[in-house]
């Protein structure tokens, strides 16, 4: 049986409000529509778990909330996928673990159990990535999923903030297995492209990564990091980051210093939420879901 998901269908469906975006990338949508196989995954990022400060004083509530809007959708996702900064950076190992077991006890009461992580650099960048490996496995890996292959990047463990040449080497050999016409969807924490340098808002290497991607026809990428919603295109390849759940930063030079967007108590986790990614037609149907 086909599944038509047109615009009002899915907000219906996965009870959600906010803005439809519609990004079209090749055949392959509409054959796995033609196949009945279409289907969502929620995007949640940059919770920082253990931050404390003005620019959020309900932090402690705040990805609680996020899992309960989740939990709330009236029909739930295939798949979540964390982009990093699970926790926010200590400097004490003892600490550190600590936010970590936190944050897992908090999402493990999503009622979707297919959850995945990718680390960020608050989780990662004191120690090369060790202890998020122990608790939360691998920081690359991939996986395949009603057609599509999913490709889970770490540009956050070497604090040089690149992806390095061994796992540049091992994208190109786990892309190589598929056709050129593959959808190919990529989750990375930092911004493959140069969003903002200044800010730490790029990866040093991502240039070489998107080289390889560029090969292949239907490519889409989506990351963190900047605490906030934003598309763009480099060549035909599409980028979307999510926003955060904790606090938002301003867009990209609008400000001499890249701070927290100060909190707004008339409107509390205003510019926070997760993003619903809808395969259907022939692309992705993205909806920006706010957490209260």
């Amino acid at each position: 049986m086909t599944l038509e998901i047109n615009r009002k269908d899915f907000l219906r469906l996965a009870g959600l409000g906010g803005v439809v975006f519609a990004f079209s990338l090749g055949p392959w949508g509409r054959a796995l529509a033609a196949a009945g196989q279409d289907f969502f995954f929620v995007q949640m990022t940059d919770s920082h778990w253990g931050f404390e400060g003005p620019p959020n004083p309900e932090a402690r509530n705040t990805l609680k909330r996020a899992v309960a809007a989740v939990n709330a959708l009236e029909q739930q996702p295939d798949f979540i996928m964390f982009t990093g900064d699970l926790t926010h950076a200590a400097e004490d190992d003892k600490e550190r673990q600590r936010r970590m077991m936190e944050f897992k006890s908090i999402v493990a009461d999503l009622k979707v159990k297919d959850v995945r992580f990718i680390p960020g650099e608050n989780d990662a960048g004191l120690d090369n990535g060790e202890m998020y490996k122990s608790l939360f496995g691998a920081g690359s890996y991939s996986f395949d999923h009603k057609g599509l292959h999913f490709v889970a990047l770490d540009n956050v463990s070497d604090p040089n903030g690149v992806l390095g040449d061994d796992q540049l080497q091992w994208l190109t050999a786990d892309l190589a297995r598929y056709d050129k016409a593959q959808p190919i969807v990529v989750f990375a924490h930092r911004p493959l492209f140069d969003l903002f340098p200044q800010w730490d808002w790029a990866t040093r290497d991502g240039a070489k990564a998107l080289t390889i991607l560029t090969s292949y026809q239907n490519v889409t990428v989506f990351y963190g990091h900047i605490h906030q919603e934003h598309h763009q295109m480099t060549g035909k390849i599409a980028h979307h980051a999510a926003e955060s759940l904790i606090f938002p930063f301003p867009p990209a030079g609008t400000r001499p210093k890249r701070l927290p967007v100060p909190w707004d108590a008339g409107h509390p986790f205003k510019d926070l939420g997760f993003t619903a990614a809808q395969t259907g037609g022939d692309g992705f149907k993205l909806v920006i879901r706010p957490i209260a």
